[in-house]
């Protein structure tokens, strides 16, 4: 009888927990706003938070902008306390960019954000786990993006400063809620950054000297004017480059030439550095300034105002570090010294603009051991690291 009074009384208590807090999917351009505004809300307060754009976030979740909808399906949620006020935020998601193999689906969780209450952080990630099992999914990888990993990936777990544009900052209790749910860390991916003041120019120009006297290489940075060229060069380089990879989706030329239209007001055309072998497109080198350094002053918003406050920061406010997107070479030519000279040109040319100080190299996974040593060599500084997790359903 005493058993059963206290089995009825922790019922009651988490049955009362669970109800106080409920759940609504986004259908409403209310909820959106909601959901677009609770990480303004909870970070008010943290000095290196830097709002995401509000159109970054909805085209991801528009059928219209999002080519994952092609092959998957999206849906997001709201949590909101006894007083209606939003408390939590979790989106789920499938789609062919998540695969790799076609026996196990696999989908996808992101865009979480939550108070710290693990009741309320594992009611969020009931919600979608359930709808994800009645989608065909056995398993799910989060935080991740819907659609492509180069933005919105992985849970930040040290660092926690200087977030770049399009990169997860989120509070260091998400990575405990992560793990007392069940999760395994499936992927790391790490972040550097060099000071050009530390970089060992004599080493690397030394290295790069018989590659630039080799006439069957030559370098050319890229031009916004020869768009299409570029697009074309960069396609037949990733899809080479990256094609072994398990979870490897083709580029394709709407992707790219998309993708550098919407960078335009970001890039630098010396930043954008590519590697030709024997006449066929063999390496490239992508940085962008750290448009964070603009953004922290919109707050998500890029309306009239907002775009006035990017232009007037752009040209008189203090940018200082780029960005490295993606670095490259074809199987075929690696370990020729060809990615010494891509890191030589820019630096050549970063060189001739004195306000860069620094620029970071992003997203370089555990699986990827030549890329690190290759940044160990330069001096880089490892500044902040994320964590990609996995757990069966």
């Amino acid at each position: 009888m005493y058993c059963a009074k206290v089995f009825l009384v922790e019922f009651r208590i988490y049955h009362f927990l669970r109800c106080e807090m409920k759940i609504e999917t986004v259908h409403t351009n209310l909820q959106n706003t909601l959901f677009l505004d609770l990480p303004r809300k909870l970070y008010a307060k943290e000095p290196e938070w830097v709002c995401p754009l509000d159109n970054d976030i909805n085209e991801i979740f528009s059928i219209e902008h999002n080519s994952a909808f092609q092959n998957g399906n999206a849906i997001r949620w709201i949590l909101l306390d006894e007083q209606e006020q939003i408390i939590g935020r979790i989106a789920a998601f499938y789609s062919d960019f998540h695969q790799t193999n076609q026996q196990n689906k696999t989908g996808g969780i992101g865009f979480f954000e939550c108070i710290e209450n693990e009741k309320a952080a594992f009611l969020l990630f009931d919600t979608a786990k359930d709808w994800l099992k009645k989608q065909g999914c056995s398993a799910i990888d989060g935080p991740i993006n819907f659609g492509e990993k180069d933005k919105f990936w992985g849970l930040m777990v040290k660092g926690f400063k200087n977030p770049s544009y399009q990169e997860n900052f989120n509070f260091p209790y998400y990575e405990k809620f992560f793990l007392a749910y069940g999760f395994k860390l499936h992927t790391e991916q790490t972040t550097s950054e060099i000071r050009y003041s530390d970089f060992n120019r004599e080493r690397f120009e030394k290295l790069a000297t018989r590659v630039f006297q080799n006439s069957n290489y030559h370098y050319a940075h890229f031009k916004i004017s020869e768009l299409e060229k570029f697009a074309s060069d960069f396609i037949h380089i990733y899809n080479l480059a990256w094609a072994n990879r398990p979870d490897f989706v083709p580029m394709t030329k709407n992707r790219i030439e998309t993708t550098l239209r919407s960078l335009k007001p970001i890039l630098m055309e010396e930043a954008i550095w590519f590697v030709y072998a024997n006449d066929e497109p063999a390496g490239f080198y992508v940085n962008v300034i750290d448009v964070n350094q603009i953004f922290k002053h919109v707050n998500g918003k890029l309306n009239w105002i907002g775009k006035l406050k990017f232009i007037w920061y752009k040209y008189f406010g203090t940018i200082n570090r780029l960005r490295g997107i993606v670095f490259g070479v074809i199987p075929a030519y690696q370990n020729l010294g060809l990615e010494t000279g891509l890191i030589m040109k820019f630096y050549e040319a970063i060189q001739k603009k004195p306000q860069f100080v620094s620029a970071e190299l992003a997203w370089i996974g555990d699986f990827n051991p030549k890329m690190h040593a290759l940044f160990k060599a330069l001096g880089a500084q490892t500044t902040k690291v994320h964590h990609t997790y996995k757990i069966e359903i």
